[in-house]
C-alpha cells in the first residue's frame, strides 16, 4: 500500500484571498500576502494543498456551483501562474439556515464539521496527524481538530497574524538549505 501523505488544509476567504464578502469572480479577488509563498514551501516539503471551504454563497443564492467552480479553475491557474499549486478543492454549498432548495441542510461537510477533511483524507491517502491546518474562524479549527489534524493555526490573532509568520513557525528554513548553527 502507499504511503500516507501530508496534506496543508487551507480555508479560503481570508486565508487564500481577502475575504471581502462572498468573492466568487476575479474581480473582486485580492490575494492575501504570502500565499503563494507558503503554498511553495508546503509543496518544497512534501505537503499537498488542500483547500477546504464553505460556500454559503452558494446555499443562499448569490451564485452557483458552476460559477465556483469556474472561480476556483481560475484560481488554480493563478497559482500555477506564481509557481504554486492546488492540488484539491472540497466545497460545502449547504447552510443549516439561510440555504435554498436541496442547498437549506444540516450536512457532515459544512465546518465545523470534519467532513470535507475526512473525504479529503480518504480520496487522497492522508495523515492527517502529520497535516497542518490553516483557518481564520474557529469553526476551520474546531473541523480540524474534530479530524484530528495534527497543527491547527488560527490566522489573524495576535500569535499568528499573517502567513509569512506562520510559514516559517510551521515549515522553518528551506529543506534544500542546512540552518547556521
Amino acid at each position: 500500500m502507499n504511503a500516507k501523505r501530508r496534506a496543508l488544509f487551507l480555508d479560503r476567504d481570508g486565508v487564500i484571498n481577502v475575504d471581502h464578502g462572498y468573492v466568487y469572480t476575479p474581480e473582486r479577488t485580492q490575494f492575501v500576502d504570502g500565499i503563494f509563498d507558503l503554498c511553495r514551501k508546503a509543496k518544497d516539503h512534501g505537503y499537498l494543498v488542500v483547500v477546504i471551504t464553505n460556500q454559503a454563497g452558494i446555499a443562499r443564492g448569490y451564485y452557483c456551483e458552476q460559477e465556483f467552480h469556474a472561480y476556483m479553475q481560475w484560481m488554480a491557474k493563478e497559482f500555477v501562474t506564481h509557481h504554486a499549486r492546488i492540488d484539491a478543492i472540497y466545497f460545502c454549498p449547504h447552510h443549516p439556515s439561510e440555504g435554498e432548495g436541496a442547498y437549506l441542510q444540516v450536512c457532515d461537510c459544512r465546518k465545523p464539521a470534519p467532513g470535507m477533511i475526512l473525504q479529503a483524507q480518504r480520496e487522497l491517502n492522508l495523515d492527517l496527524a502529520s497535516s497542518v491546518l490553516i483557518g481564520d474562524k474557529a469553526s476551520d479549527i474546531q473541523a480540524g481538530n474534530a479530524a484530528g489534524v495534527g497543527s491547527c493555526f488560527l490566522l489573524g490573532g495576535d500569535l499568528l497574524p499573517t502567513l509569512r509568520a506562520l510559514e516559517s513557525r510551521i515549515f522553518g528554513g528551506s529543506p534544500r538549505k542546512k540552518p547556521v548553527i
